[in-house]
């Protein structure tokens, strides 16, 4: 089902950084839209075959405005054509149509169309003539329409684009559409050519320090006029208070239809550098004059900055030593899919700046030219990469099929697109690319860099790699194609293969592109003893572990990855994967409806995950700790609780109602450069390749030292509140509190902005808790919210669950672990907006804010929840059928033991089992390890009288009869146990276990046991079958 808000009308979109409003509007206004195939790029009736022609008729389309995507706007389907590593989402065919006219003052001028983004294969119709194809979705492109439009002001035009997403395209969520925005742009015949102007600042090491900067100025000017003429180039560099502070001339003589490249030097007086900490950036303005007219303007952004990536000496900013402190993110926005928007992106990029990033990666694509904008903005330095393929391709319809004809055009178009700014620091020719261990893979790789040093040679080329987790042979292709670069990106390398590759190859700097990789729910705790743990594929329970345990094989914890990255001065930095969960690569589950990754240090939604918290406490200086698990209130009284903390100071001191349960404290150590750090001293049990030395197991720093990232205590649950006290020489600094929450009761809704502008575009993002009748977030709520907005429109609701089949686009959304999130985008018409939201049994909640035309105040906004109270009643569920019962179980080890296989009628073999099997990983060895205790249940629709169960167990080398087991049934209200329990254990695997009881009358009933053999690989338990008297 598409589910979709209606188009609100907007205006043009922003100039890109090099272009001027004068000349360059948004397109992206009142385009039609047809969905014909979304399982292939066939038309199966043929009813689109002449979509392309003037005269077709589109009045039954769908009228929007771009971006837009149509793959998100689709339910989640396990087929046919879906995957999981893209989420399950379809793509297919679909059909773009805008209907303009063009007023007679643009007769003559040169106009094209230009497109930041479409994903993929797009070809381009122009009244019905193809203009332009373009198959790679993450590169922008232009299509002339100089002579091929009406320019009488009268007679229509129409632009005709056909995406073709045939599935699979791609190894994560790509979306579908024309998902970036499109630019009209109209010039006179003597202009600027597209990406004419390249600003550098050379020897800016050496100059700043006597009190200036030499701007170099290389700006591409062309004649489609037909007669040459004399032209005139005057730039002008502006502070960002728009004042000039330099400015030259520079001449081009008979300038005809082959561009030439003027340059010029202009002097700055005292510069301000861009930084991370002052992102300063001037302006340049490019006047173009022909017989006295100005002809044409453009206006490019740009900042001062010098940086170095060494070999020896890591990475320096402005001279400032600093690591980086890097993300991975892929380009989906969560429910909004692939279709871009700007609050979106500041608000991803807030988030991460907040955990302390400075720097990302684009993993693995050319990024939106927003998002560039705004890591400029930021002070977040860039690597920007071109594939994720060659020719080899990873998936059937992948970049692959057109690497050889159009890599040189897009990976160009990457450099153009990005070379002025600032924020850029490295080029990425590719991630984890299969050629690069071939032969034929040397001669691509120096292709490629030798495009991009055809425009930049400012700044060094990197690729993101998995191959080198072993130093290659030096004729290999693998150490001939680092030859070629500057720098090297590795992917999951321990700290050993890291020391290696240095010795290898001196000269080449080192740093991780992609690091950790750990998987995490929000508020999932698993086994906080072990470190590396199994996953629960019990449906609706596939989540993984936030204790920073739960691994795959090629991956590795995020405390490893900053200790690696920490005690090597030389290594320039990671990016963890990933800063922020996307659709797709659900690793580490591979069945519907889970469709969206696990990586993240936050869930797609925008909800930091206790790994968020691990990365802020080292990678920022404001005092914080946190907290984990995030939940104290689903435990059982009495129940032992490893409580963690994270915290960038060294003590902290746990308190539970008041009373002390004692301070932790970390050490204070210094790298062998002399850089201090916080950590415990103890072995750590996690890099089993230190075999020797005093912690031999544990990874050990240079300094002989090892230790964790975090302070942990062992507590007895009692309800209440649990205060975590941060110290700084005995003095509080933070604190972190947890409370123990009652019934769900109310809805809270809390939006991360009270203004935004009524342009149609902006978008406010609204959290909704589910909190009981103190306030107190429920921290397991799952209950179904239904969300109505005045004033706006609704276009995403989400709640950061992996497992999810809802649509993204839909009007309610279930609470995930106490939390949901609504996007509201704006109208054109400034006044208030108002979302309410309510559910069954709660009190509902709403929030109005204001839109306004302008830049808005924070003054006019409201935030109501309804007072505490009675919950409203929920409505009764009708009746159905009591016959059929389903199958739960607190944990099941793998896609094939869930619970429904103990109602499949075999006894003989398979149903539900507690076991699995990790594999080892580079650094662990391989875990299967019993549960101390698990359950299954039965439930029926409608209740139903119950004295007796009958299990057949599976026995053997690693399944045993339970060491305990008590039945107990829900009556209403909770689990009890019944009365006068009676078992006739079975004598052999798989035959008759005879559990009988006195009566209840239920629609529950729950087998609870216990492991004979907990934390062994022998103590597993299975149940074939589960049956009740009068059928399962």
């Amino acid at each position: 089902m598409v589910r979709s808000p209606p188009p609100p009308d907007e205006e043009p979109t922003t100039p890109a950084p090099d272009q001027n409003p004068s000349r360059r509007v948004g397109f992206d206004r009142d385009w039609k839209f047809a969905l014909v195939n979304p399982e292939g790029i066939t038309d199966p009736i043929g009813s689109y075959v002449n979509a392309h022609e003037p005269s077709f008729d589109d009045s039954s389309w769908r009228k929007l405005n771009v971006p837009h995507d149509w793959s998100i706007e689709l339910d989640p389907s396990p087929g046919p054509g879906t995957t999981s590593g893209t989420g399950f989402f379809q793509g297919g065919l679909g059909w773009y149509r805008k209907t303009f006219t063009l007023p007679p003052s643009m007769a003559g001028k040169k106009i094209s169309i230009e497109f930041d983004g479409v994903y993929m294969d797009s070809y381009v119709y122009v009244n019905g003539v193809l203009a332009g194809h373009h198959p790679y979705g993450y590169t922008a492109f232009n299509v002339d329409l100089s002579s091929r439009v009406h320019t009488d002001g009268v007679t229509p035009n129409v632009i005709a684009v056909k995406v073709q997403n045939q599935l699979p395209s791609s190894r994560w969520y790509s979306g579908s559409g024309i998902y970036r925005h499109v630019h009209l742009t109209v010039t006179d015949p003597v202009h600027v050519t597209r990406w004419g102007t390249f600003v550098t600042v050379p020897d800016l090491e050496q100059t700043v320090g006597q009190g200036y900067a030499n701007v170099h100025v290389r700006t591409d000017v062309v004649n489609e006029g037909g007669t040459p003429k004399d032209v005139e180039v005057r730039s002008r560099v502006k502070d960002a208070n728009g004042n000039v502070v330099a400015q030259a001339t520079s001449h081009a003589t008979a300038l005809g239809s082959t561009p030439q490249r003027l340059t010029a030097d202009l002097r700055v007086e005292h510069p301000t550098l861009w930084s991370m900490a002052n992102p300063y950036r001037y302006t340049l303005e490019t006047i173009l004059v022909s017989e006295g007219k100005e002809v044409d303007t453009t206006s490019t952004r740009f900042g001062m900055r010098y940086f170095r990536l060494d070999s020896n000496e890591g990475f320096s900013l402005n001279g400032e030593y600093t690591k980086i402190q890097g993300v991975d993110l892929h380009h989906d926005l969560g429910a909004l899919g692939a279709a871009v928007n700007r609050d979106a992106l500041v608000r991803q990029m807030t988030i991460m700046k907040s955990m302390g990033v400075n720097a990302l990666r684009t993993s693995h694509n050319p990024p939106a030219p927003e998002l560039v904008d705004i890591c400029e903005e930021m002070g977040i330095v860039m690597m920007v990469e071109a594939f994720d393929c060659w020719r080899t391709g990873k998936n059937p319809y992948d970049y692959g099929r057109f690497f050889d004809e159009h890599s040189d055009a897009d990976i160009k178009e990457m450099v153009n697109a990005a070379k002025n700014s600032p924020a850029v620091i490295m080029w990425s020719i590719g991630n984890e690319i299969p050629d690069s261990t071939s032969e034929a893979g040397l001669a691509m790789a120096q292709r490629l860099v030798d495009d991009i040093k055809s425009i930049d040679t400012s700044r060094p080329i990197v690729i993101g790699s998995d191959k080198y987790r072993s130093v290659p042979a030096p004729t290999s292709p693998a150490a001939r194609i680092l030859g070629l670069l500057d720098g090297l990106g590795l992917n999951y390398n321990t700290a050993k293969s890291v020391d290696g590759l240095r010795a290898a190859f001196p000269g080449k700097f080192l740093f991780e592109s992609e690091s950790s990789s750990e998987t995490s729910t929000r508020g999932v705790y698993q086994d906080p003893h072990l470190l590396n743990t199994g996953e629960n594929y019990t449906p609706g329970k596939r989540g993984t572990s936030s204790y920073d345990n739960n691994l795959a094989s090629w991956t590795m914890s995020g405390e490893y990855g900053l200790k690696k990255d920490r005690d090597r001065k030389f290594f320039a930095g990671q990016f963890l994967w990933s800063g922020i969960d996307y659709i797709g690569e659900p690793t580490p589950y591979d069945v519907y409806p889970v469709k969206a990754s696990f990586f993240g240090a936050v869930d797609t939604a925008g909800f930091p995950k206790d790994m968020y918290y691990l990365f802020k406490s080292q990678w920022t200086q404001e005092p914080m700790v946190h907290l984990l698990p995030m939940n104290w209130t689903d435990h059982e009284p009495g129940q032992p609780v490893a409580v963690w903390a994270y915290a960038n100071v060294d003590t902290v001191e746990l308190f539970l109602n008041s009373q002390s349960l004692g301070e932790r404290k970390f050490s204070h150590k210094k790298t062998l450069e002399g850089r201090a750090y916080l950590e415990t001293t103890e072995a750590t049990g996690d890099d089993k390749t230190f075999t020797s030395g005093p912690f031999p197991g544990s990874y050990t720093s240079p300094n002989g030292s090892a230790g964790k990232l975090h302070l942990s205590w062992s507590v007895p649950f009692a309800p209440g509140e649990l205060v975590a006290v941060a110290k700084k020489d005995g003095v509080e600094v933070a604190r972190d509190v947890l409370r123990t929450a009652g019934a769900p009761n109310t809805l809270r809704l809390t939006p991360d902005k009270n203004v935004i502008t009524a342009d149609g575009k902006s978008l406010v993002f609204v959290t909704v808790e589910v909190v009981d009748a103190n306030g107190v977030m429920v921290p397991s709520a799952a209950n179904l919210i239904h969300f109505q907005v005045t004033g706006g429109a609704l276009v995403g609701a989400d709640n950061g669950r992996q497992e999810s089949a809802e649509n993204y686009k839909a009007s309610s959304r279930t609470a995930f672990n106490g939390k949901a999130l609504v996007i509201i985008q704006s109208g054109v018409t400034p006044g208030p907006i108002t979302v309410t939201a309510s559910s069954d049994g709660l009190n509902p909640g709403s929030m109005t804010i204001a839109s306004e035309g302008g830049s808005g105040s924070v003054d006019g906004a409201a935030v109501t929840v309804a007072n505490a109270g009675p919950a409203r009643s929920a409505k009764a569920a009708p009746p159905a059928d009591s016959g059929t019962p389903t199958a739960d179980a607190s944990f099941s080890g793998s896609p094939q033991t869930v619970p429904a296989a103990m109602l499949d009628g075999n006894k003989a073999s398979g149903g539900w089992s507690n076991f699995y099997e990790k594999a080892a990983t580079a650094l662990l060895p391989a875990v299967s390890s019993a549960n101390a205790s698990d359950w299954v249940s039965l439930k029926w629709p409608q209740a139903r009288s119950l004295d007796s169960v009958t299990a057949w167990f599976t026995t053997g080398a690693k399944h045993v009869l339970p060491a305990s087991l008590v039945v107990t049934y829900w009556d209403g209200k909770g689990y009890v146990p019944v009365s006068h329990l009676s078992i006739s254990w079975a004598s052999a695997s798989n035959q008759p276990t005879v559990i009988s009881f006195d009566p209840v009358q239920t629609t529950e009933l729950r087998l609870e046991m216990t492991s004979p053999s907990p934390d062994s690989a022998a103590g597993f338990l299975q149940i074939s079958e589960l049956e009740v008297p009068g059928g399962r």
